[in-house]
């Protein structure tokens, strides 16, 4: 099969991200002795520098960690509502969704700890060690991708009239970054000095008291205090005014990263390891869960079209029953008698019906502005189609997305996260610190009693969802891709891609799942605002053979052909514990993701 590039396969180290520049940094690190996890944090802070239009370091950023010879853990990097973060409050300012900029929209940040977290339990190396290749790019700069003008262009006229700090930054000359000219960022380096100094950096601490210190200075220091004084400040959002967030000292200060267990499904020899539910990552699993036990024959119509109808039904539970609550009937939503019922829902034609099922009993719940959008009577649309990038309706609003990486190590340490927001359009750059707050707070809804209501303490529903899978008991695989609420989409397209076609080399064909046309729908309510969706709605690549195209559309899919390098920016990595050869793949997709290894 073509590829537009091979899989790589070596035994020493394997990174997969969605920039160069990160997937360098990170096999620099592996050069150097470093493991895995640290190669994971010296990438994860290069792309706040390189894709600050994707993610930034009061964004966020769920992982799973695979140790050699240890269990699967998943790395929890998603911050939670402020105190005063309440629907009575939102509603009070007369708003119905939760703005999808602005500091209203920021849950405590939760990028950085998470990456000083995984540094401290799983790394080897000190704060100063896997800063220094961010500090550099921020400090000397380097030579963006034309996405991250493109993104600074179309928020032009909000920077300039409303935003002058972020103006300041990415508009320096009146013009913004581009292809070919050094980029930098002096605040971020300094703000990076500043807190390496002051937690230790003359090395008189250990490397865990550094790591320690380091969480000190962002949580209560000089960092949380800026980020504090910003969320006070009147600033323009997607409401079209001025308001100020909830985020206090206390919030920033009592919050860390934490790990937990992760959800886990056995399909055709395979454990794919997610998030839990205050993620989308179950909705993959219950994907799988819907497939019967003979699948049609892979890219066909039929295939395809039960794909599709399958992931209408799992979006469709995951707005009924996601959330950072208890009781979320999870080993019910992912039972064979569940799906199988859920299953015999899929006919011959497409659904333009938003379905969630009725685990144990229990009667779904969908807010009312779920409701509506689902019943068609709102003209609103979850954005607009492709591949996943941010974008800027023509309103003015703005999204933003993420990143992607996985790096797999010579000993068997295996990681996949997926760091997001705090983009560059989310919030106005904190003067004193270089980057932005997040807007996470967006995918809450301002209606009580729903498993995603926006509540102090609890954790939005993300859309973020790295993905590690095991066979036999052994990590073997981790992957994920942005997206939003494609990522669980793409990444099954990608995963079945994998599982079902023939190895290259005599290993996983990475490389050909990635490339493999792909898909994606919006017949569910989407998580950014202003949270629409399109019933009966299917996106496919234009590199899908027409006669499936109008296979599908005579099922009754509202078809959209896009690009042909359009859905999904996938990255990969790989280890068979047979022979110990590791393999990593990469999207061309977008012109900046990369894979290096050796």
């Amino acid at each position: 099969m073509f590829t537009t590039r091979p899989t790589l396969q070596g035994t020493f180290g394997m990174v997969s991200s969605t920039h160069y520049l990160a997937s360098q940094t990170a096999m620099a690190v592996l050069e150097d002795g470093g493991n895995a996890f640290d190669a994971a944090v010296a990438a994860g802070f290069v792309l706040h520098v390189v894709e600050p239009h994707l993610n930034g370091p009061a964004g966020e950023v769920p992982a799973l960690v695979a140790p050699a010879g240890g269990e699967v853990r998943v790395l929890c990097g998603q911050g939670v509502a402020p105190r005063g973060a309440t629907v009575e409050h939102y509603r009070g300012l007369g708003l119905e969704l939760v703005p999808g900029t602005g500091p209203l929209a920021a849950a405590v940040p939760g990028a950085f700890d998470a990456w000083m977290l995984l540094l401290r339990d799983h790394g080897t190396r000190s704060p100063a060690d896997v800063l220094k290749y961010a500090i550099g790019y921020a400090e000397d700069g380097h030579a963006p991708v034309e996405r991250v003008g493109e993104t600074v262009e179309t928020v032009r006229e909000l920077f300039e009239g409303a935003w002058a700090s972020s103006a300041e930054v990415y508009l320096p000359g009146g013009h913004p970054p581009r292809p070919g000219e050094l980029f930098r960022n002096p605040a971020l380096a300094a703000t990076w000095r500043r807190l390496l100094a002051e937690a230790g950096g003359d090395g008189s601490r250990s490397r865990e008291e550094r790591i320690e210190a380091a969480r000190r200075v962002w949580r209560e220091g000089f960092v949380a205090e800026a980020l504090v004084r910003q969320a006070a400040r009147p600033t323009l959002d997607t409401s079209g005014e001025q308001h100020v967030g909830t985020l206090t000292a206390r919030d920033v200060a009592e919050w860390s990263a934490s790990w937990e267990r992760p959800v886990a499904y056995d399909w055709g020899g395979w454990t794919v390891c997610k998030a839990g539910p205050w993620s989308q990552g179950p909705s993959f699993l219950q994907q799988l869960a819907l497939l019967p036990d003979e699948l049609p024959a892979y890219g066909s119509e039929e295939y395809v079209h039960l794909l599709v109808e399958g992931c209408k039904l799992a979006m469709a539970d995951r707005e009924a029953w996601y959330g950072d609550a208890a009781g979320v009937p999870l080993d019910a939503l992912l039972s064979d008698g569940y799906n199988t019922a859920r299953r015999a829902l899929i006919d011959d034609r497409a659904s333009y019906a938003l379905r969630p099922g009725s685990p144990g009993g229990r009667t779904p719940r969908v807010g009312a502005h779920a409701a509506v959008a689902a019943g068609g009577a709102v003209g609103r649309t979850s954005g607009a189609t492709g591949a996943g990038e941010p974008t800027v309706g023509e309103d003015g609003r703005t999204r933003g997305d993420t990143c992607h990486l996985d790096v797999v190590d010579r000993w068997g340490n295996m990681i996949a996260a997926t760091p997001s927001g705090g983009w560059l359009q989310s919030n106005p750059v904190v003067p004193e610190l270089g980057f932005p707050l997040g807007t996470r707070l967006q995918m809450t809804w301002l209606e009580e009693n729903l498993p995603d209501t926006l509540t102090p303490g609890r954790r939005p529903r993300t859309t973020l969802s790295p993905s590690l899978a095991l066979r036999d008991g052994v990590p073997v695989l981790a992957f994920g891709t942005p997206g939003g609420d494609q990522q669980d989409q793409w990444s099954l397209h990608f995963f079945l891609a994998v599982a079902l076609r023939s190895p290259v080399r005599g290993s996983l064909d990475l490389q050909g799942a990635i490339d493999a046309p792909n898909w994606h729908t919006d017949a569910f309510p989407g998580s950014f605002y202003p949270r629409g969706m399109r019933p009966g709605s299917l996106t496919l690549e234009s590199r899908f053979d027409p006669s499936v195209v109008d296979a599908l559309r005579a099922r009754g899919h509202d078809v959209t052909v896009g690009g042909p390098w359009t859905e999904g920016r996938l990255c990969a990595v790989a280890r068979d514990p047979r022979t110990g050869v590791l393999s990593a793949g990469a999207n061309p997709r977008g012109m900046q993701g990369y894979a290096v290894g050796r």
